[in-house]
C-alpha cells in the first residue's frame, strides 16, 4: 500500500516538474513574441500604421516562413559559361550535344528558361545588368554606367572577372577580332566591357582562365567565340568545346562548394524564346525544374546567393529557390 503511495506521489510530483518546465518555456517565447510584437506596433504607430494583433500575429509567422524559405547556399566560386542562338529542342535531348546532356542529367534543367529578346547584345545586359539598356540591336561600340553584376560584388568585397575566348589582349575594348569579317571574339557577347564605371582589369582573354580552380573570382563569365559557342558552327563542336574546357572545372566543383551555370542568351529567334539552362553543383538538387526563368530570375539568383542588392528589373523578378539542397 505504501509503495503504491509512494509510486503515486513520485509520478505526481514528476508531472508537476515537466508541466513548471514547459510553463517556463511557453513563458520566455510568450515573452520574447510580446516584445517583438510591442517594437513592431511601435514602429507602425510612429507613422500612424498601428496595426491590429491578429494582423501582428499573422506578420509575425510569415515573417519567420520567409526566413526559412529564403535559406540559400552560397557557393565559393559561380562559372556562367553563355552558349548562343539554340532553342531548348535544339539542345536538350540531341545527340549532337552529349556532354550538356550529361550535365543536364546530373544537375537542375529549366524547361522553361527564357530569352528576353533578340537578338543577343539586349540578352547579355539583361543578364548582366537586369536591363536591356534599351539597345535592340548588335551595335558597337555601346557605353552605360550604373548597376549591375560586377559592381555589386565588388561593392560587397567579392570579385568578378570575365573571360573571352580570342579577346586580343585584358582590357580590349575592340568590338571584333581578328576582324569585322571573321570575328572570333564579338564585343556584343562581353557586356562589362561596355560599363565605363567599371575597372578593365576584369576583361580578360579565356587563355586567363586559372588552371587552379581556387584562385577563381567569386563570379566568373566565360565567353567562348563565336565558333566554340554554337554560333556560328555545328551544336556538336560546341558541346565538344564546353566538355574540353570546362569538365575539369565541373569535377573540382563538386569537392569544393562551387557551382556551374550554363544558359542561352537566345534561341534561333522564334517568338518563343525557350532556352536551356543548367545548373551543376554539390548544392545542386538533380532533375528537371518547370517553373518559368529568364535573364533577370537568373540574375536575381546571383544576386541573393551573395546578398547583394538588386539591379534594375531583377527586383522584380522571382529567385530561383527550389533547386539547392
Amino acid at each position: 500500500m505504501n509503495k503504491r503511495s509512494g509510486a503515486f506521489v513520485v509520478g505526481e510530483y514528476s508531472i508537476f516538474k515537466r508541466f513548471i518546465t514547459y510553463g517556463w518555456i511557453l513563458l520566455v517565447v510568450g515573452l520574447i513574441a510580446g516584445a517583438g510584437l510591442f517594437i513592431s506596433q511601435a514602429q507602425h504607430a510612429q507613422h500612424g500604421q498601428a496595426q491590429p494583433f491578429h494582423s501582428k500575429i499573422s506578420n509575425l509567422v510569415s515573417s519567420s516562413l520567409v526566413h526559412k524559405q529564403a535559406t540559400l547556399p552560397k557557393p565559393d566560386h559561380v562559372v556562367i559559361v553563355m552558349e548562343e542562338n539554340h532553342s531548348y529542342a535544339d539542345i536538350i535531348g540531341s545527340a549532337s550535344a552529349p556532354y550538356v546532356n550529361s550535365l543536364a542529367a546530373q544537375g537542375a534543367s529549366f524547361t522553361d528558361s527564357h530569352g528576353i529578346t533578340h537578338p543577343s547584345e539586349p540578352n547579355y545586359l539583361a543578364l548582366f545588368s537586369g536591363s536591356t539598356q534599351g539597345l535592340t540591336s548588335d551595335a558597337c561600340p555601346v557605353t552605360y554606367t550604373g548597376d549591375n553584376l560586377a559592381s555589386e560584388l565588388i561593392k560587397a568585397g567579392n570579385s568578378f572577372g570575365g573571360y573571352s575566348e580570342n579577346l586580343p589582349a585584358a582590357g580590349s575594348t575592340t568590338c571584333y577580332a581578328p576582324g569585322p569579317s571573321n570575328a572570333l571574339y564579338a564585343r556584343k557577347h562581353n557586356p562589362w566591357v561596355s560599363f565605363s564605371d567599371l575597372p578593365s582589369s576584369i576583361n580578360m582573354p579565356w587563355t586567363s582562365f586559372p588552371s587552379d580552380y581556387s584562385t577563381l573570382p567569386t563570379v566568373s563569365f566565360v565567353i567562348p567565340n563565336q565558333v566554340d559557342d554554337m554560333h556560328s558552327a555545328s551544336v556538336q563542336q560546341g558541346d565538344t568545346w564546353l566538355q574540353n574546357n570546362m569538365d575539369g572545372y565541373v569535377q573540382w566543383a563538386k569537392t569544393h562548394n562551387s557551382l556551374l551555370i550554363v544558359t542561352w542568351d537566345e534561341d534561333d529567334g522564334s517568338t518563343a524564346n525557350q532556352i536551356p539552362t543548367l545548373f551543376v553543383g554539390p548544392m545542386v538538387k538533380t532533375g528537371t525544374y518547370s517553373e518559368s526563368i529568364n535573364h533577370y530570375s537568373l540574375l536575381r539568383t546571383l544576386e541573393d546567393l551573395y546578398k547583394l542588392p538588386y539591379a534594375n528589373n531583377s527586383a522584380s523578378a522571382t529567385s530561383i529557390s527550389d533547386v539547392w539542397k
